[in-house]
Protein backbone atom coordinates (compact mmCIF):
# COMPACT_ATOMS: atom_id res chain seq x y z
CA UNK A 1 0.00 0.00 0.00
CA UNK A 2 2.75 2.44 0.90
CA UNK A 3 4.19 2.32 -2.64
CA UNK A 4 1.01 4.01 -3.92
CA UNK A 5 0.68 6.52 -1.07
CA UNK A 6 1.62 10.06 -2.04
CA UNK A 7 1.51 13.42 -0.32
CA UNK A 8 -1.19 15.74 -1.65
CA UNK A 9 -0.32 18.75 0.48
CA UNK A 10 2.08 19.71 3.26
CA UNK A 11 1.93 22.79 5.46
CA UNK A 12 3.38 24.37 8.63
CA UNK A 13 0.92 24.26 11.51
CA UNK A 14 2.95 26.29 14.07
CA UNK A 15 4.08 23.31 16.14
CA UNK A 16 3.82 20.55 13.53
CA UNK A 17 3.83 19.69 9.87
CA UNK A 18 0.36 18.89 8.54
CA UNK A 19 0.15 16.37 5.73
CA UNK A 20 -2.77 15.50 3.49
CA UNK A 21 -2.35 12.13 1.80
CA UNK A 22 -3.74 11.15 -1.59
CA UNK A 23 -6.03 8.56 0.03
CA UNK A 24 -7.75 11.20 2.17
CA UNK A 25 -5.93 10.51 5.44
CA UNK A 26 -4.39 13.39 7.39
CA UNK A 27 -1.34 13.48 9.65
CA UNK A 28 0.26 15.95 12.03
CA UNK A 29 3.92 15.49 12.90
CA UNK A 30 5.09 17.46 15.90
CA UNK A 31 8.40 19.31 15.37
CA UNK A 32 10.05 17.81 18.45
CA UNK A 33 8.87 14.33 17.36
CA UNK A 34 10.34 14.88 13.90
CA UNK A 35 13.68 16.14 15.19
CA UNK A 36 13.90 13.30 17.70
CA UNK A 37 13.33 10.75 14.92
CA UNK A 38 15.74 12.09 12.31
CA UNK A 39 17.04 9.04 10.40
CA UNK A 40 20.56 10.48 10.13
CA UNK A 41 20.90 10.33 13.92
CA UNK A 42 20.52 6.53 14.07
CA UNK A 43 23.84 4.70 14.35
CA UNK A 44 24.27 2.55 11.21
CA UNK A 45 25.29 -0.67 12.98
CA UNK A 46 24.21 -0.22 16.60
CA UNK A 47 20.79 0.92 15.28
CA UNK A 48 20.38 3.25 18.24
CA UNK A 49 19.55 6.95 18.47
CA UNK A 50 22.60 9.22 18.81
CA UNK A 51 20.67 12.46 19.19
CA UNK A 52 19.67 13.71 22.65
CA UNK A 53 16.57 15.92 22.80
CA UNK A 54 18.14 18.01 25.55
CA UNK A 55 20.41 19.60 22.92
CA UNK A 56 17.61 21.60 21.29
CA UNK A 57 15.01 23.98 22.68
CA UNK A 58 11.29 23.31 22.89
CA UNK A 59 10.82 26.00 20.23
CA UNK A 60 12.76 24.25 17.49
CA UNK A 61 11.04 24.50 14.09
CA UNK A 62 11.78 24.10 10.40
CA UNK A 63 13.66 26.99 8.89
CA UNK A 64 12.55 25.52 5.58
CA UNK A 65 10.94 22.33 4.30
CA UNK A 66 10.12 20.84 0.93
CA UNK A 67 8.92 17.61 -0.67
CA UNK A 68 11.51 16.00 -2.95
CA UNK A 69 10.11 13.88 -5.82
CA UNK A 70 7.19 12.83 -3.57
CA UNK A 71 9.60 10.45 -1.87
CA UNK A 72 11.25 12.41 0.92
CA UNK A 73 10.55 15.45 3.05
CA UNK A 74 13.62 17.63 3.58
CA UNK A 75 13.73 19.86 6.67
CA UNK A 76 16.37 22.42 7.54
CA UNK A 77 16.06 23.04 11.25
CA UNK A 78 16.23 26.41 12.99
CA UNK A 79 18.78 25.08 15.47
CA UNK A 80 22.01 23.12 15.23
CA UNK A 81 22.59 23.66 11.50
CA UNK A 82 20.95 20.28 10.92
CA UNK A 83 19.09 18.89 7.89
CA UNK A 84 16.75 15.89 8.08
CA UNK A 85 15.38 13.69 5.29
CA UNK A 86 12.26 11.60 5.99
CA UNK A 87 11.03 8.85 3.68
CA UNK A 88 7.29 9.40 3.20
CA UNK A 89 6.57 5.65 3.47
CA UNK A 90 8.29 5.64 6.88
CA UNK A 91 6.27 8.69 7.97
CA UNK A 92 3.02 7.06 6.93
CA UNK A 93 3.79 3.79 8.76
CA UNK A 94 4.68 5.69 11.92
CA UNK A 95 1.94 8.30 11.83
CA UNK A 96 0.71 8.39 15.42
CA UNK A 97 -2.49 10.18 14.38
CA UNK A 98 -3.57 7.42 12.00
CA UNK A 99 -2.22 4.55 14.11
CA UNK A 100 -4.00 5.71 17.26
CA UNK A 101 -7.29 5.87 15.38
CA UNK A 102 -7.03 2.23 14.33
CA UNK A 103 -9.15 -0.27 16.22
CA UNK A 104 -7.01 -2.46 18.46
CA UNK A 105 -7.07 -6.14 17.54
CA UNK A 106 -5.89 -8.57 20.21
CA UNK A 107 -3.32 -11.15 19.09
CA UNK A 108 -4.72 -13.68 21.58
CA UNK A 109 -6.91 -16.61 20.61
CA UNK A 110 -8.79 -17.43 23.79
CA UNK A 111 -9.81 -21.03 24.50
CA UNK A 112 -11.68 -23.24 26.94
CA UNK A 113 -12.34 -26.98 27.44
CA UNK A 114 -13.19 -27.38 23.73
CA UNK A 115 -9.50 -27.03 22.87
CA UNK A 116 -9.12 -30.68 23.92
CA UNK A 117 -11.06 -31.57 20.74
CA UNK A 118 -8.70 -29.50 18.58
CA UNK A 119 -5.23 -30.38 19.84
CA UNK A 120 -3.82 -30.10 16.32
CA UNK A 121 -4.10 -26.31 16.70
CA UNK A 122 -1.55 -26.36 19.49
CA UNK A 123 0.89 -29.09 18.46
CA UNK A 124 4.09 -28.98 16.45
CA UNK A 125 6.60 -31.58 15.25
CA UNK A 126 10.11 -31.50 16.65
CA UNK A 127 11.79 -32.20 13.32
CA UNK A 128 9.93 -29.38 11.57
CA UNK A 129 10.78 -26.87 14.32
CA UNK A 130 14.44 -27.89 14.32
CA UNK A 131 15.00 -28.03 10.58
CA UNK A 132 12.84 -25.30 9.03
CA UNK A 133 12.34 -21.61 9.65
CA UNK A 134 8.68 -22.02 8.74
CA UNK A 135 8.26 -24.64 11.47
CA UNK A 136 9.98 -22.39 14.00
CA UNK A 137 7.70 -19.47 13.12
CA UNK A 138 4.60 -21.68 13.46
CA UNK A 139 5.76 -22.79 16.91
CA UNK A 140 6.36 -19.22 18.06
CA UNK A 141 3.02 -18.05 16.66
CA UNK A 142 1.14 -20.76 18.54
CA UNK A 143 2.93 -19.80 21.73
CA UNK A 144 2.02 -16.15 21.20
CA UNK A 145 -1.56 -16.54 20.00
CA UNK A 146 -2.76 -19.52 22.06
CA UNK A 147 -0.22 -19.25 24.86
CA UNK A 148 0.53 -22.95 24.48
CA UNK A 149 2.07 -25.54 22.19
CA UNK A 150 3.06 -29.19 22.61
CA UNK A 151 6.06 -30.19 20.53
CA UNK A 152 5.85 -33.90 19.73
CA UNK A 153 8.56 -36.52 19.20
CA UNK A 154 11.49 -34.66 20.73
CA UNK A 155 14.79 -36.25 21.69
CA UNK A 156 14.50 -37.56 25.26
CA UNK A 157 18.06 -37.64 26.54
CA UNK A 158 18.73 -35.58 29.66
CA UNK A 159 19.16 -31.84 29.06
CA UNK A 160 18.23 -32.24 25.38
CA UNK A 161 15.63 -29.50 25.79
CA UNK A 162 18.45 -27.00 25.42
CA UNK A 163 18.83 -27.88 21.74
CA UNK A 164 15.33 -26.89 20.69
CA UNK A 165 15.23 -23.88 23.00
CA UNK A 166 18.39 -22.55 21.34
CA UNK A 167 16.20 -22.10 18.27
CA UNK A 168 14.57 -19.29 20.24
CA UNK A 169 17.16 -17.76 22.54
CA UNK A 170 18.89 -18.20 25.90
CA UNK A 171 17.04 -19.64 28.89
CA UNK A 172 16.06 -17.77 32.05
CA UNK A 173 18.07 -18.95 35.04
CA UNK A 174 16.42 -19.27 38.47
CA UNK A 175 17.48 -20.68 41.82
CA UNK A 176 15.80 -23.96 40.87
CA UNK A 177 18.52 -24.53 38.27
CA UNK A 178 18.24 -25.10 34.53
CA UNK A 179 16.84 -27.52 33.78
CA UNK A 180 14.96 -28.14 36.99
CA UNK A 181 14.06 -31.76 37.68
CA UNK A 182 10.33 -32.39 38.17
CA UNK A 183 10.49 -35.69 40.03
CA UNK A 184 9.28 -37.08 43.33
CA UNK A 185 12.02 -36.47 45.91
CA UNK A 186 12.28 -36.58 49.73
CA UNK A 187 12.21 -33.24 51.59
CA UNK A 188 11.12 -31.24 48.54
CA UNK A 189 11.57 -27.45 48.40
CA UNK A 190 8.59 -27.19 46.05
CA UNK A 191 5.34 -29.15 45.87
CA UNK A 192 6.04 -29.92 42.21
CA UNK A 193 8.77 -32.26 43.47
CA UNK A 194 6.24 -34.58 45.08
CA UNK A 195 3.71 -37.10 43.77
CA UNK A 196 0.80 -35.03 45.02
CA UNK A 197 -1.64 -33.20 42.78
CA UNK A 198 -0.99 -29.53 42.08
CA UNK A 199 -3.60 -26.76 42.00
CA UNK A 200 -3.61 -24.77 38.78
CA UNK A 201 -1.09 -21.98 39.12
CA UNK A 202 1.48 -19.76 37.45
CA UNK A 203 5.11 -20.28 38.42
CA UNK A 204 7.22 -17.91 40.51
CA UNK A 205 4.64 -15.09 40.96
CA UNK A 206 6.80 -13.64 43.75
CA UNK A 207 9.44 -12.45 41.25
CA UNK A 208 9.25 -8.83 40.12
CA UNK A 209 9.28 -10.23 36.59
CA UNK A 210 7.93 -13.77 36.60
CA UNK A 211 9.31 -16.04 33.83
CA UNK A 212 7.38 -15.52 30.63
CA UNK A 213 7.27 -19.02 29.18
CA UNK A 214 7.77 -22.44 30.71
CA UNK A 215 8.87 -25.62 28.94
CA UNK A 216 8.30 -29.02 30.55
CA UNK A 217 10.15 -31.77 28.71
CA UNK A 218 8.73 -35.24 29.31
CA UNK A 219 11.57 -37.78 29.43
CA UNK A 220 9.42 -40.59 30.81
CA UNK A 221 5.87 -40.85 32.18
CA UNK A 222 4.98 -44.43 33.05
CA UNK A 223 3.36 -43.77 36.43
CA UNK A 224 -0.37 -44.12 37.04
CA UNK A 225 -2.01 -40.70 37.27
CA UNK A 226 -0.08 -37.45 36.90
CA UNK A 227 -2.27 -35.97 34.17
CA UNK A 228 -1.36 -32.40 33.24
CA UNK A 229 -3.98 -29.66 33.34
CA UNK A 230 -4.14 -26.21 31.82
CA UNK A 231 -6.58 -23.32 31.74
CA UNK A 232 -6.47 -20.14 29.67
CA UNK A 233 -6.60 -17.58 32.48
CA UNK A 234 -7.08 -14.79 29.92
CA UNK A 235 -10.32 -16.52 28.89
CA UNK A 236 -11.44 -16.68 32.53
CA UNK A 237 -10.51 -13.02 33.06
CA UNK A 238 -12.51 -12.19 29.94
CA UNK A 239 -15.56 -13.85 31.44
CA UNK A 240 -15.45 -11.50 34.42
CA UNK A 241 -14.69 -8.51 32.21
CA UNK A 242 -17.90 -9.16 30.28
CA UNK A 243 -20.16 -10.58 33.00
CA UNK A 244 -19.02 -9.33 36.40
CA UNK A 245 -17.31 -6.00 36.06
CA UNK A 246 -17.00 -5.43 39.81
CA UNK A 247 -15.05 -8.68 40.28
CA UNK A 248 -12.88 -7.82 37.27
CA UNK A 249 -12.18 -4.32 38.59
CA UNK A 250 -11.24 -5.71 42.02
CA UNK A 251 -8.85 -8.29 40.56
CA UNK A 252 -7.18 -5.67 38.37
CA UNK A 253 -6.87 -2.96 41.03
CA UNK A 254 -6.01 -4.93 44.18
CA UNK A 255 -2.32 -5.64 44.64
CA UNK A 256 -1.68 -8.82 46.65
CA UNK A 257 1.42 -10.40 48.14
CA UNK A 258 3.21 -13.51 46.91
CA UNK A 259 6.02 -15.07 48.93
CA UNK A 260 8.76 -17.70 48.71
CA UNK A 261 10.55 -19.02 51.79
CA UNK A 262 12.58 -21.84 50.23
CA UNK A 263 14.49 -23.72 52.94
CA UNK A 264 17.38 -24.40 50.51
CA UNK A 265 17.95 -20.68 49.91
CA UNK A 266 19.27 -17.87 52.09
CA UNK A 267 16.58 -15.54 50.80
CA UNK A 268 12.96 -14.61 51.43
CA UNK A 269 11.29 -13.40 48.26
CA UNK A 270 8.24 -11.10 48.40
CA UNK A 271 6.42 -9.68 45.39
CA UNK A 272 3.26 -7.58 45.06
CA UNK A 273 1.00 -7.59 42.03
CA UNK A 274 -2.68 -7.70 41.06
CA UNK A 275 -3.90 -11.10 39.90
CA UNK A 276 -4.85 -9.60 36.51
CA UNK A 277 -2.57 -7.08 34.78
CA UNK A 278 -3.51 -5.18 31.63
CA UNK A 279 -1.33 -3.63 28.93
CA UNK A 280 -1.48 -0.14 27.38
CA UNK A 281 -4.40 -1.21 25.16
CA UNK A 282 -6.34 -2.60 28.15
CA UNK A 283 -5.77 -6.08 26.79
CA UNK A 284 -4.52 -8.87 29.04
CA UNK A 285 -0.84 -8.64 29.85
CA UNK A 286 -0.33 -11.25 32.53
CA UNK A 287 -1.94 -13.31 35.26
CA UNK A 288 -0.35 -14.13 38.60
CA UNK A 289 -2.06 -16.90 40.48
CA UNK A 290 -0.80 -19.42 43.01
CA UNK A 291 -2.79 -20.66 45.97
CA UNK A 292 0.40 -22.18 47.39
CA UNK A 293 2.49 -19.02 47.15
CA UNK A 294 -0.09 -16.40 48.04
CA UNK A 295 1.18 -14.45 51.02
CA UNK A 296 -0.83 -13.11 53.93
CA UNK A 297 -3.09 -10.48 52.39
CA UNK A 298 -2.03 -6.96 53.37
CA UNK A 299 -4.36 -4.74 51.33
CA UNK A 300 -6.52 -1.96 52.84
CA UNK A 301 -9.12 -3.14 55.44
CA UNK A 302 -12.11 -1.94 53.41
CA UNK A 303 -10.93 -4.03 50.42
CA UNK A 304 -10.29 -7.37 52.16
CA UNK A 305 -13.77 -8.88 51.98
CA UNK A 306 -14.44 -7.60 48.46
CA UNK A 307 -11.12 -8.99 47.28
CA UNK A 308 -11.58 -12.40 48.90
CA UNK A 309 -15.01 -12.86 47.35
CA UNK A 310 -13.59 -11.92 43.93
CA UNK A 311 -10.51 -14.10 44.45
CA UNK A 312 -12.70 -17.04 45.34
CA UNK A 313 -14.78 -16.65 42.18
CA UNK A 314 -11.62 -16.38 40.10
CA UNK A 315 -10.10 -19.48 41.73
CA UNK A 316 -13.23 -21.53 41.11
CA UNK A 317 -13.29 -20.77 37.40
CA UNK A 318 -9.55 -21.40 37.08
CA UNK A 319 -10.33 -24.97 38.19
CA UNK A 320 -13.71 -25.31 36.46
CA UNK A 321 -14.39 -28.09 33.95
CA UNK A 322 -15.79 -25.44 31.62
CA UNK A 323 -12.27 -24.14 31.07
CA UNK A 324 -10.05 -27.09 31.98
CA UNK A 325 -8.05 -29.08 29.44
CA UNK A 326 -6.52 -32.25 30.92
CA UNK A 327 -4.13 -34.63 29.17
CA UNK A 328 -1.28 -37.02 29.87
CA UNK A 329 2.17 -36.03 28.70
CA UNK A 330 3.87 -38.68 26.62
CA UNK A 331 7.55 -39.46 26.39
CA UNK A 332 9.07 -36.95 23.97
CA UNK A 333 6.45 -34.24 24.52
CA UNK A 334 7.66 -30.71 25.19
CA UNK A 335 4.83 -28.89 26.97
CA UNK A 336 5.36 -25.17 26.25
CA UNK A 337 3.15 -22.42 27.65
CA UNK A 338 2.91 -18.75 28.56
CA UNK A 339 3.50 -18.79 32.30
CA UNK A 340 1.88 -15.37 32.62
CA UNK A 341 -1.31 -16.47 30.89
CA UNK A 342 -1.87 -20.22 31.25
CA UNK A 343 -2.35 -21.73 34.71
CA UNK A 344 -1.15 -25.31 34.87
CA UNK A 345 -1.35 -28.17 37.34
CA UNK A 346 -1.50 -31.94 37.56
CA UNK A 347 -3.35 -34.79 39.20
CA UNK A 348 -1.71 -36.97 41.84
CA UNK A 349 0.36 -39.91 40.60
CA UNK A 350 1.50 -43.18 42.16
CA UNK A 351 5.31 -43.16 42.34
CA UNK A 352 5.32 -46.91 42.93
CA UNK A 353 3.52 -47.61 39.66
CA UNK A 354 6.21 -46.24 37.35
CA UNK A 355 8.59 -43.40 36.73
CA UNK A 356 7.63 -39.79 35.93
CA UNK A 357 10.43 -37.39 35.05
CA UNK A 358 10.06 -33.96 33.47
CA UNK A 359 12.80 -31.40 32.97
CA UNK A 360 11.80 -27.77 33.16
CA UNK A 361 13.13 -24.62 31.51
CA UNK A 362 12.09 -20.95 31.39
CA UNK A 363 12.49 -18.34 28.67
CA UNK A 364 11.46 -14.71 29.12
CA UNK A 365 8.54 -13.53 27.02
CA UNK A 366 10.71 -10.84 25.44
CA UNK A 367 12.79 -13.56 23.79
CA UNK A 368 9.77 -15.32 22.29
CA UNK A 369 8.33 -12.11 20.85
CA UNK A 370 11.69 -10.76 19.76
CA UNK A 371 12.59 -13.92 17.85
CA UNK A 372 9.18 -14.06 16.18
CA UNK A 373 9.39 -10.38 15.18
CA UNK A 374 12.83 -10.97 13.66
CA UNK A 375 11.82 -14.07 11.69
CA UNK A 376 8.69 -12.36 10.38
CA UNK A 377 10.78 -9.32 9.39
CA UNK A 378 8.82 -6.84 11.47
CA UNK A 379 9.31 -3.24 10.34
CA UNK A 380 10.46 -0.70 12.93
Amino acid sequence: MHDTIKIKNISNNKSSLSIEWNDGEKSNFNFLWLRDNCPSDIHPTARERQFNLKDVSENIKPESFNLENNKKIKIKWSEGNHVSLYDIGWLRRHCYTINNNKEYVSPYKLWDKNLSQNFEKITAEYEEVMETEEGLIKWLEKLHHYGICIVKNTVTSKNSGFEILKRISHTRQTFFGTPFEVINIPNPNNQAYTAKGLFNHTDLPYFESAPGYQFLHCLVNDATGGNSSMVDAFKVADYFKKNDKEVFKTLVETSVKFTNNDYTQETIRIGHSPLINLNKDNDYNDIRFSVAQMGVLDCAPDVVEKFYKSYQKFAKLLHSKEYLVEFKLEKGDLFCFNNRRVVHGRTEFNPNSGHRHLQGYYIDRDEILGRMNYLKKMEL
